[in-house]
């Protein structure tokens, strides 16, 4: 009989605990995670008053929820910022640790890797992914290249990860055998990498919609990836630049409706294409800030995330939906063009994308939840974009895996108003596009080496004699990162050292 006691109790505590594992939308959140594409911590007017572009909608947004000042992407160019969001681990743990994927580059999220859509869709979330996807896809070779790695046309690491191949090898005809729709998504319509890089088609559920059958010889190749620059590759024959964005618009919307009054919430990471180049602002928006093509399509993402918000208005779901909005790492803004349109696309940080400098990884995160996250706060909290991971699994109250998203923490009680910090959080883990590390904890920030390790100048700097062999900053002193402490702070220095160290062995 007391067995048959402890059997029912157990068989009830489980079925509690399934019924607690399916969400339903009186108790969970719809999620719609906006991701811009090399947007600047200096472009948003909240941000920056000083700003040549005015965002009047994501001010909004952050009137209707919290504005973070110190958060952060996890590298300072696109592959390895979104392995980071989507997986809560530091790109550098995996097979690509340095540097970007290109277009023929392979699937880069491991197979046996969670997600954040993963998690979401194995929780009762309908998922989806539409825009920028730039993590590679496993492309069908045709027959006779399957040996890519011997292959001289083929990029490939020390990992044996493809980072690049030719794409006359490609069967553009078959769906690819991995893509976003093993990575925890149940629909997705995506651009295979950045907007200036080919393949220039559509893919959806990693089918391609129109064959890349032509040609195209680039565009502004002279620009220094500036202005309406693209590179020279394959294209298809319907492919539009200028439309890319709004397309994205369309099918977003379209997602939000399909998913509006379903039992179940949904999940929508929505991956921009701007303001990252070819600078292409459609009609209506030229000549509509005072920062050159690019401030026009930065007006254009304001657009988007516009839409976004009133289609949730329109549809009655706003209050129960959760929309975060940020950047994949810093803007592509030189010196020339600050001085050209008296614009700071990073405001008073140092360095631009590419940069191991805050102007390379800071970037603007802004998350509204009505009647949840309180309206109108500001954050000092010192986070990153791997924390996605542990924010979601904390609304759902599970448990993540022991094997999944090590570098990333839970944000939600910051975001609800109950404490300022990032619990558990030791210190942050940054890399520049050229493999330069640095840690942050507190106000301290150490780097590595010398330079920028990125695209401004000095890229790379050799130390000779007594000077500093690394870079330490205060940032709360000396935002702008002017002033070198190395040689001041040695017990800092061996301190944050220790730190970075431990965490690349975590």
């Amino acid at each position: 009989m007391k067995l048959l006691l402890v059997l029912l109790l157990f068989v009830n505590s489980c079925q509690e605990k399934m019924v607690k594992e399916i969400p339903t939308k009186s108790n969970t959140p719809n999620i719609i995670y906006i991701l811009a594409d090399d947007l600047g911590y200096g472009d948003i007017s909240i941000y920056n008053p000083k700003s040549q572009i005015k965002t009047p909608s994501i001010d909004q947004l952050a009137s209707q929820g919290m504005r973070f000042t110190d958060a952060h992407s996890s590298a300072s160019v696109c592959t390895p910022s979104r392995y980071g969001i989507l997986t809560g681990r530091y790109c550098w743990r995996s097979r690509l640790p340095l540097g970007n994927l290109r277009g023929y580059g392979r699937a880069l999220i491991e197979p046996t890797r969670n997600t954040v859509a993963s998690l979401l869709k194995n929780n009762g979330y309908t998922t989806g992914v539409i825009g920028k996807w730039h993590l590679g896809l496993d492309w069908v070779i045709k027959k006779g290249h399957e040996n890519l790695l011997n292959d001289p046309d083929t990029k490939v690491n020390e990992f044996n990860m493809v980072q690049d191949m030719n794409p006359d090898y490609i069967d553009f005809t078959k769906k690819t055998t991995w893509g976003p729709n093993n990575c925890g998504f149940d629909y997705s319509f995506i651009l295979p990498t950045s907007l200036d890089m080919p393949p220039y088609c559509f893919l959806e559920n990693d089918s391609i919609i129109e064959v890349p059958s032509e040609y195209t010889k680039g565009n502004d190749l002279n620009t220094g990836y500036t202005e309406a620059f693209w590179r020279p590759g394959k294209i298809a024959p319907g492919f539009l630049f200028d439309n890319v964005l709004p397309a994205f618009q369309n099918k977003a919307r379209q997602f939000i409706e399909r998913n509006a009054n379903n039992e179940q919430p949904f999940f929508l990471y929505f991956s921009l294409t701007a303001p990252h180049t070819p600078w292409l602002p459609i009609s209506e928006f030229k000549n509509s800030a005072e920062a050159g093509k690019y401030g026009d399509f930065v007006k254009m993402v304001d657009e988007t995330v516009s839409e976004v918000l009133n289609s949730l208005v329109e549809l009655g779901i706003r209050d129960n939906t959760l929309v975060i909005f940020t950047s994949d790492n810093g803007p592509y803004w030189s010196e020339e063009y600050v001085k050209k349109y008296n614009h700071k696309a990073v405001g008073e940080l140092r360095g631009m994308k590419g940069d191991i400098w805050e102007g390379g990884h800071r970037v603007p995160f802004i998350a509204s939840w009505p009647n949840k996250i309180p309206k109108a706060r500001t954050s000092a909290a010192l986070t990153s974009l791997t924390h996605l991971f542990a924010t979601v699994a904390d609304i759902l109250e599970i448990e993540i895996e022991p094997n999944d998203a090590e570098d990333s923490y839970s944000i939600l009680p910051d975001l609800l108003g109950k404490t300022p910090e990032i619990t558990q959080q030791n210190g942050l883990v940054h890399l520049s596009s050229k493999g330069i590390f640095a840690i942050r904890q507190g106000d301290w920030k150490l780097i590595t080496k010398r330079g920028s390790g990125g695209f401004s100048n000095p890229q790379f700097y050799v130390p000779t004699g007594e000077e500093p062999k690394g870079q330490l900053y205060n940032l709360k002193d000396d935002i702008g990162e002017s002033n070198n402490l190395y040689h001041l702070y040695p017990e800092k220095i061996t301190e944050l050292n220790a730190l970075l160290n431990n965490i690349k062995d975590k």
